[in-house]
Protein backbone atom coordinates (compact mmCIF):
# COMPACT_ATOMS: atom_id res chain seq x y z
CA UNK A 1 0.00 0.00 0.00
CA UNK A 2 1.20 3.47 -1.21
CA UNK A 3 -0.49 5.44 2.05
CA UNK A 4 0.46 9.12 1.05
CA UNK A 5 0.83 11.09 -1.89
CA UNK A 6 3.10 14.34 -1.67
CA UNK A 7 2.10 16.89 -4.59
CA UNK A 8 5.28 18.56 -4.89
CA UNK A 9 5.53 21.65 -6.47
CA UNK A 10 8.56 23.98 -6.73
CA UNK A 11 10.92 25.06 -3.94
CA UNK A 12 12.90 23.24 -0.57
CA UNK A 13 9.55 22.12 0.84
CA UNK A 14 9.21 19.22 -0.95
CA UNK A 15 12.45 17.72 -0.96
CA UNK A 16 12.54 18.03 2.86
CA UNK A 17 9.44 16.63 3.48
CA UNK A 18 10.06 13.58 1.34
CA UNK A 19 13.42 13.38 3.32
CA UNK A 20 11.34 13.07 6.39
CA UNK A 21 8.53 10.69 5.52
CA UNK A 22 11.60 8.52 4.34
CA UNK A 23 13.10 9.19 7.37
CA UNK A 24 10.19 8.17 9.54
CA UNK A 25 9.51 5.01 7.57
CA UNK A 26 6.42 5.93 5.73
CA UNK A 27 5.52 5.06 2.46
CA UNK A 28 4.29 7.53 -0.04
CA UNK A 29 4.39 8.41 -3.88
CA UNK A 30 5.35 11.80 -5.35
CA UNK A 31 3.28 12.99 -7.88
CA UNK A 32 4.35 17.00 -9.48
CA UNK A 33 2.42 18.71 -12.39
CA UNK A 34 3.42 18.72 -15.93
CA UNK A 35 5.86 21.80 -16.53
CA UNK A 36 6.78 22.48 -12.65
CA UNK A 37 9.37 20.02 -11.88
CA UNK A 38 9.88 18.80 -8.58
CA UNK A 39 13.49 18.97 -6.90
CA UNK A 40 13.31 15.66 -5.00
CA UNK A 41 16.79 12.96 -5.44
CA UNK A 42 15.59 9.95 -6.20
CA UNK A 43 12.24 10.47 -6.52
CA UNK A 44 10.29 9.31 -10.17
CA UNK A 45 6.87 11.31 -9.82
CA UNK A 46 3.56 10.32 -11.35
CA UNK A 47 3.32 13.58 -14.12
CA UNK A 48 0.10 14.97 -14.11
CA UNK A 49 -2.48 18.06 -15.97
CA UNK A 50 -5.47 19.69 -14.75
CA UNK A 51 -7.24 18.66 -18.09
CA UNK A 52 -6.75 14.92 -16.81
CA UNK A 53 -7.15 15.14 -13.18
CA UNK A 54 -10.42 12.57 -12.47
CA UNK A 55 -7.89 10.26 -14.56
CA UNK A 56 -4.97 10.93 -12.03
CA UNK A 57 -7.33 11.16 -8.98
CA UNK A 58 -8.53 7.48 -10.01
CA UNK A 59 -4.77 6.28 -10.28
CA UNK A 60 -3.96 7.34 -7.10
CA UNK A 61 -6.76 5.65 -6.30
CA UNK A 62 -5.46 2.20 -7.19
CA UNK A 63 -2.37 2.79 -5.88
CA UNK A 64 -3.49 2.74 -2.77
CA UNK A 65 -3.18 6.02 -1.86
CA UNK A 66 -5.51 7.34 0.90
CA UNK A 67 -4.20 10.74 1.95
CA UNK A 68 -2.77 13.69 0.49
CA UNK A 69 -0.45 16.37 1.23
CA UNK A 70 0.62 19.32 -1.00
CA UNK A 71 3.79 20.94 -0.54
CA UNK A 72 6.13 23.44 -2.75
CA UNK A 73 4.92 26.41 -4.96
CA UNK A 74 3.02 26.61 -8.30
CA UNK A 75 1.89 29.14 -10.90
CA UNK A 76 -1.49 28.50 -12.25
CA UNK A 77 -1.24 26.27 -15.51
CA UNK A 78 -2.47 27.31 -19.11
CA UNK A 79 -5.40 24.75 -19.14
CA UNK A 80 -5.65 23.62 -23.12
CA UNK A 81 -9.48 22.67 -23.68
CA UNK A 82 -8.54 19.84 -26.49
CA UNK A 83 -6.91 17.72 -23.45
CA UNK A 84 -10.08 17.68 -20.87
CA UNK A 85 -11.91 14.64 -20.65
CA UNK A 86 -15.19 13.71 -20.18
CA UNK A 87 -15.55 13.67 -16.40
CA UNK A 88 -12.18 16.28 -15.75
CA UNK A 89 -14.65 18.18 -18.45
CA UNK A 90 -17.27 18.21 -15.05
CA UNK A 91 -14.45 19.78 -12.99
CA UNK A 92 -13.00 22.49 -14.99
CA UNK A 93 -15.92 25.02 -14.30
CA UNK A 94 -15.56 24.80 -10.70
CA UNK A 95 -11.94 25.63 -10.78
CA UNK A 96 -12.13 27.98 -13.35
CA UNK A 97 -14.68 30.34 -11.36
CA UNK A 98 -12.15 29.53 -8.12
CA UNK A 99 -9.19 30.73 -10.54
CA UNK A 100 -11.06 33.96 -10.08
CA UNK A 101 -11.12 34.36 -6.68
CA UNK A 102 -7.93 34.22 -5.43
CA UNK A 103 -5.80 31.56 -3.79
CA UNK A 104 -7.52 30.57 -0.87
CA UNK A 105 -10.74 29.97 -2.91
CA UNK A 106 -8.79 28.02 -5.62
CA UNK A 107 -7.10 25.87 -2.35
CA UNK A 108 -10.24 25.22 -1.08
CA UNK A 109 -11.78 23.92 -3.98
CA UNK A 110 -8.71 21.88 -5.09
CA UNK A 111 -9.37 20.08 -1.63
CA UNK A 112 -12.54 19.28 -1.70
CA UNK A 113 -11.99 17.92 -4.77
CA UNK A 114 -9.42 15.58 -3.96
CA UNK A 115 -11.87 14.80 -0.77
CA UNK A 116 -14.94 13.35 -2.92
CA UNK A 117 -12.26 11.22 -3.92
CA UNK A 118 -12.39 9.88 -0.66
CA UNK A 119 -8.45 10.77 -0.47
CA UNK A 120 -7.86 12.67 3.80
CA UNK A 121 -6.13 15.73 3.04
CA UNK A 122 -3.32 16.51 5.47
CA UNK A 123 -0.75 19.37 5.98
CA UNK A 124 2.72 19.36 6.37
CA UNK A 125 2.29 19.38 10.26
CA UNK A 126 0.61 16.31 9.94
CA UNK A 127 3.74 14.37 8.35
CA UNK A 128 6.41 16.25 9.66
CA UNK A 129 5.67 18.40 12.96
CA UNK A 130 9.23 19.12 13.71
CA UNK A 131 8.70 21.85 10.32
CA UNK A 132 6.00 23.91 11.87
CA UNK A 133 7.72 24.62 15.40
CA UNK A 134 5.75 25.82 18.39
CA UNK A 135 5.99 28.94 20.63
CA UNK A 136 9.51 30.00 21.90
CA UNK A 137 12.83 31.56 21.11
CA UNK A 138 14.74 30.14 19.03
CA UNK A 139 17.75 32.36 19.06
CA UNK A 140 18.75 35.63 19.80
CA UNK A 141 16.73 37.90 22.88
CA UNK A 142 14.01 39.71 22.05
CA UNK A 143 13.39 43.29 24.03
CA UNK A 144 10.45 44.72 25.13
CA UNK A 145 10.27 47.27 21.93
CA UNK A 146 10.43 44.38 19.49
CA UNK A 147 7.76 42.53 21.15
CA UNK A 148 5.82 45.80 20.92
CA UNK A 149 6.77 45.87 17.41
CA UNK A 150 5.97 42.30 16.63
CA UNK A 151 2.50 42.88 18.33
CA UNK A 152 1.83 45.58 15.80
CA UNK A 153 3.01 43.47 13.03
CA UNK A 154 0.87 41.24 13.77
CA UNK A 155 -2.06 43.06 13.85
CA UNK A 156 -1.07 44.57 10.08
CA UNK A 157 -1.04 41.14 8.47
CA UNK A 158 -4.32 40.13 10.01
CA UNK A 159 -5.71 43.25 8.71
CA UNK A 160 -4.60 42.41 5.28
CA UNK A 161 -5.47 38.37 5.56
CA UNK A 162 -8.54 38.67 4.13
CA UNK A 163 -7.62 40.73 1.07
CA UNK A 164 -5.27 38.17 0.37
CA UNK A 165 -2.61 40.44 -0.13
CA UNK A 166 0.26 38.81 1.42
CA UNK A 167 1.35 36.90 4.85
CA UNK A 168 4.02 39.38 6.28
CA UNK A 169 4.73 43.00 7.43
CA UNK A 170 8.03 44.82 8.63
CA UNK A 171 7.96 47.32 11.68
CA UNK A 172 10.42 49.52 13.68
CA UNK A 173 9.49 51.89 16.63
CA UNK A 174 5.77 50.79 15.40
CA UNK A 175 5.63 51.89 12.72
CA UNK A 176 4.69 49.55 9.24
CA UNK A 177 7.62 49.88 6.96
CA UNK A 178 6.74 47.45 4.30
CA UNK A 179 3.91 44.35 3.76
CA UNK A 180 4.17 41.67 1.93
CA UNK A 181 2.50 41.53 -1.28
CA UNK A 182 2.62 39.92 -5.01
CA UNK A 183 6.63 40.11 -5.23
CA UNK A 184 6.72 38.31 -1.95
CA UNK A 185 9.33 38.13 1.08
CA UNK A 186 12.55 39.22 -0.62
CA UNK A 187 11.47 41.74 -2.58
CA UNK A 188 9.81 43.32 0.87
CA UNK A 189 12.96 43.15 2.33
CA UNK A 190 15.24 44.27 -0.17
CA UNK A 191 12.94 47.74 -0.23
CA UNK A 192 13.64 47.52 3.49
CA UNK A 193 17.28 46.86 3.32
CA UNK A 194 17.60 49.43 0.62
CA UNK A 195 16.05 52.82 1.89
CA UNK A 196 16.64 51.37 5.76
CA UNK A 197 18.62 55.10 6.18
CA UNK A 198 15.49 56.90 5.71
CA UNK A 199 12.33 54.46 6.84
CA UNK A 200 13.02 54.75 10.86
CA UNK A 201 12.66 57.76 12.22
CA UNK A 202 14.55 57.04 15.24
CA UNK A 203 18.27 56.25 14.24
CA UNK A 204 19.17 55.00 17.78
CA UNK A 205 15.38 53.11 17.95
CA UNK A 206 14.41 49.76 17.78
CA UNK A 207 15.87 48.25 14.36
CA UNK A 208 12.39 46.35 13.69
CA UNK A 209 10.83 43.14 13.14
CA UNK A 210 9.16 40.90 9.92
CA UNK A 211 6.86 39.04 11.34
CA UNK A 212 5.08 36.06 9.33
CA UNK A 213 1.68 34.27 9.61
CA UNK A 214 -1.09 32.34 8.29
CA UNK A 215 -3.91 34.46 6.90
CA UNK A 216 -7.01 34.15 9.59
CA UNK A 217 -9.18 31.65 9.14
CA UNK A 218 -6.69 30.02 6.35
CA UNK A 219 -6.78 26.64 5.77
CA UNK A 220 -3.53 25.18 7.84
CA UNK A 221 -3.40 22.08 5.82
CA UNK A 222 -2.65 24.21 2.40
CA UNK A 223 -0.08 27.23 1.65
CA UNK A 224 1.28 27.53 4.60
CA UNK A 225 3.98 30.73 5.08
CA UNK A 226 7.69 29.23 4.84
CA UNK A 227 10.59 30.58 6.11
CA UNK A 228 14.52 29.61 5.66
CA UNK A 229 18.46 30.37 5.88
CA UNK A 230 17.97 33.01 3.44
CA UNK A 231 15.18 34.90 5.10
CA UNK A 232 17.50 35.24 7.79
CA UNK A 233 20.36 36.69 5.62
CA UNK A 234 17.83 39.03 4.14
CA UNK A 235 16.43 40.29 7.17
CA UNK A 236 19.79 41.08 8.76
CA UNK A 237 20.69 42.83 5.56
CA UNK A 238 17.93 45.22 5.93
CA UNK A 239 18.92 45.65 9.39
CA UNK A 240 16.05 44.47 11.29
CA UNK A 241 16.30 42.74 15.06
CA UNK A 242 14.92 39.78 14.16
CA UNK A 243 12.28 37.49 12.83
CA UNK A 244 8.81 36.25 14.33
CA UNK A 245 6.10 34.34 13.09
CA UNK A 246 2.84 32.77 13.83
CA UNK A 247 3.74 29.78 16.12
CA UNK A 248 2.52 26.52 14.58
CA UNK A 249 1.30 28.25 11.76
CA UNK A 250 4.98 28.85 9.59
CA UNK A 251 6.95 26.42 7.97
CA UNK A 252 10.62 26.53 9.04
CA UNK A 253 13.05 25.10 5.96
CA UNK A 254 15.99 23.93 7.73
CA UNK A 255 16.03 25.09 11.57
CA UNK A 256 19.57 24.44 12.23
CA UNK A 257 20.73 26.87 9.18
CA UNK A 258 18.81 29.51 10.00
CA UNK A 259 19.90 29.48 13.78
CA UNK A 260 22.86 29.27 13.02
CA UNK A 261 22.42 32.19 10.38
CA UNK A 262 20.60 34.46 12.95
CA UNK A 263 23.35 33.86 15.30
CA UNK A 264 25.88 35.11 13.35
CA UNK A 265 24.18 38.24 12.35
CA UNK A 266 22.79 38.64 15.80
CA UNK A 267 18.92 38.13 15.11
CA UNK A 268 16.23 36.80 17.46
CA UNK A 269 14.28 34.02 15.93
CA UNK A 270 10.67 34.11 17.68
CA UNK A 271 7.66 31.38 17.29
CA UNK A 272 5.47 33.84 18.67
CA UNK A 273 1.99 32.78 20.46
CA UNK A 274 -1.16 34.06 18.31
Amino acid sequence: MTGTALIAGQGALPRQLAHSMSLAGQSFVVAEMEGFPCDIPGAAPLRFRIERLAPFLDHLAGEGVTRVVFAGSLRRPRIDPELIDPRTATLVPRLLAAFQQGDDTLLREVVAIFEEWDFSVVGVKDISPDLVPGAGVLAGEVSDADRRDATRAAEIVAAIGPMDIGQGAVVAQGLCLAIESLPGTDAMLGFVADHAAHLRPDPKGGRGVFYKAPKPGQDMRMDLPTLGPETVARAAKAGLAGIAWEAGGVILLDRAAMIAEAEKAGLFLWAREP
